[in-house]
């Protein structure tokens, strides 16, 4: 890496480390209810919202009837949307007069933003009008995030609580997370990155006359719509010039903000993060890479602060910021080394394959661990591109349960999942009860947490080998082989757990990908979350139990160490054998 490179990773984890603490802070203090800096703003707002939806603030909730409105809340957001792309065509704010979606698209799409996926399978800058960006997908980035805090949240409350039923109320934390954190942060970041060349705006598309007019062939169709060929059985071909092109338009900005802040991902462009009006400097760059990690990071001090010991906050940070660490240098270092086949054509440098220059290699690593270590399927770089063992990190990333940093909330959660694991595989090593901040794990609290981290990973493993014995799906594949492999497991690994990038090479937009990815992103998102909440439950019912010496120390470097192993071996038993048949394979045939 350059002096650049170095630089500006180096500054970017410092600026992360730094905003964590008093992002952590403010946060705790908007979920308990104390005053904040926006209280005197935003206070008699959230009062008149519980007013107007008759919600009773001091109301305490059991985690049964928390998940059932969750689970409601998020069906009503659900059937909204799925009616908005069904009609999008007689709705307003639609200048380019796009169609409505297909019922397996809109199907596919609704579900895919209700779960904090925002897995695309259309080109948004022709398929979604204005109307749709604004009142319904943006509305869903906000309420999808907002839920996997709220989630976490309760799962904290578990492990403060004393023997109780109640884990919170679930109106308050959405209302609280929703009004006090997404919305105004995202205003912020919607307000930085307009300067930086961010489009916002409801105008027309532009349609503008080319300096250079070009041309290109296309294939001839009859008036059926089915390729001609020649005598010889060749494709037929028409020779089409291009003196114009037809720019998008769109409120870019403020859909920008809370896809990275939300870690949602998604794209108001098909080229994603990678459009110039989405993302057209290295700082936007940087600011989008800081939006994506700020409150997943800044949520490990809110727990250590909610369960009273700051040290277990940033014992998990440490965790996830040494498997930030590795992705990011074995990123870098696959794509510095390049692809021997291009080298031998007398092309030698880094893999930039993909890659806007504007970025270069480090903004571009940068993004892609980012985005793939949390929920943000929001893309930077053409993953499709990446050499195998390139690919191989953030398809990582994603297998592994997006723990680093995870979604907003999700993340956490499943980071203290594996963490209870970690806690009971040592018990038994060393012949003690397990406990984890004062509360004994028992069957319950393994069940649990062991559904948050297999659900999506077997339903991964499933899924993709229906894919790869269906002829439709088989057919989707851009590339044979190991790279298709690669292509359909990525697909599968992205939508279960609930990501949203693709690997930019697999057809997704066929009745299988819709209708099984949809139930994919379903299992990923709602068994893991109910687990969650189940979980918080069986703890907040428990007594404290203080530490004594048999106590196993979960707030110190050991653990720390610990805790990132046990993640490592659960990833490489699940998924290893696909691993290897997939980038495994094709680096060696690379090399080879």
């Amino acid at each position: 890496m350059i002096m650049y490179d170095w630089l500006q990773t180096i500054i970017l984890f410092a600026i992360l480390i730094i905003l964590t603490k008093p992002m952590g802070i403010f946060m705790m203090n908007v979920y308990r209810g104390e005053c904040t800096f926006l209280s005197p703003i935003l206070c008699p707002l959230e009062s008149l919202i519980y007013r107007i939806c008759g919600v009773d603030r001091q109301e305490a909730m059991g985690w049964k009837r928390y998940a059932w409105s969750m689970v409601l809340f998020n069906l009503v957001l659900f059937a909204a949307l799925f009616v908005m792309l069904m009609v999008q065509h007689l709705l307003p704010f639609n200048p380019q007069k796009v169609p409505s979606f297909t019922w397996q698209l809109a199907l596919n799409t609704a579900i895919s933003f209700m779960t904090n996926t925002n897995w695309q399978t259309y080109s948004g800058e022709q398929a979604a009008s204005y109307f749709t960006q604004t009142a319904g997908l943006a509305v869903h980035n906000f309420l999808s995030a907002a839920t996997g805090m709220a989630v976490v949240v309760a799962l904290i409350r578990g492990f403060v609580s004393r023997k109780t039923a109640s884990i919170g109320n679930f109106w308050v934390d959405m209302t609280r997370s929703t009004l006090y954190i997404l919305l105004p942060f995202s205003i912020i970041g919607a307000i930085l990155l307009v300067p930086q060349g961010v489009i916002q705006n409801y105008s027309d598309y532009k349609t503008v006359p080319l300096l250079q007019s070009t041309s290109y062939d296309r294939p001839k169709v009859d008036h059926k719509g089915i390729p001609l060929k020649d005598t010889a059985g060749k494709p037929v071909t028409e020779h089409v010039p291009i003196q114009e092109v037809t720019i998008p338009m769109g409120p870019v900005a403020s859909q920008e903000a809370i896809k990275e802040l939300g870690t949602n991902g998604g794209g108001f462009f098909n080229a994603n993060s990678s459009h110039p009006f989405e993302n057209p400097t290295p700082l936007s760059n940087f600011l989008e890479i800081l939006l994506i990690l700020l409150i997943p990071a800044s949520l490990t001090h809110t727990f250590g602060l909610m369960v009273g010991n700051t040290r277990q906050g940033w014992g998990v940070l440490t965790a996830m910021l040494l498997l930030l660490v590795l992705s990011l240098g074995s990123l870098q270092w696959a794509e510095k080394s390049g692809n021997p086949l291009v080298s031998r054509l007398a092309v030698s440098g880094s893999n930039m394959e993909g890659k806007e220059v504007r970025f270069g290699l480090a903004g571009s690593s940068l993004f892609t661990v980012a985005t793939t270590g949390t929920s943000c399927g929001a893309v930077n770089t053409m993953h499709d591109s990446l050499t195998p063992l390139g690919g191989l990190v953030p398809l990582s990333l994603i297998l592994t349960g997006e723990v680093v940093f995870g979604g907003v909330g999700s993340g956490l959660y499943t980071m203290l999942a594996f963490a209870i694991i970690a806690v009971f595989i040592s018990g038994l090593m060393i012949g003690r009860i397990p406990e984890y901040l004062g509360k004994k794990i028992e069957v319950t609290e393994m069940w649990m947490s062991i559904l948050v981290i297999l659900t999506a990973g077997i339903t991964v493993l499933i899924f993709s080998g229906i894919a790869l014995v269906t002829p439709s799906a088989v057919a989707s594949m851009s590339n044979p082989g190991t790279h298709g492999l690669t292509q359909v497991l990525y697909a599968f690994a992205s939508m279960a757990n609930n990501n949203g990038s693709a690997f930019a090479g697999l057809n997704a937009n066929i009745n299988f990908y819709n209708l099984l990815g949809s139930l994919a992103m379903l299992l990923g998102r709602y068994v893991p979350a109910i687990a969650v909440l189940a979980m918080a439950g069986s703890l907040a019912e428990k007594k404290y139990i203080p530490p004594s010496l048999g106590t196993l120390p979960t707030d110190r470097a050991p653990f720390v160490i610990w805790l990132v192993l046990v993640i490592l071996i659960i990833g490489a038993l699940t998924f290893f054998p696909a691993l290897a048949l997939g980038p495994g394979v094709e680096h060696l045939m690379m090399i080879g």
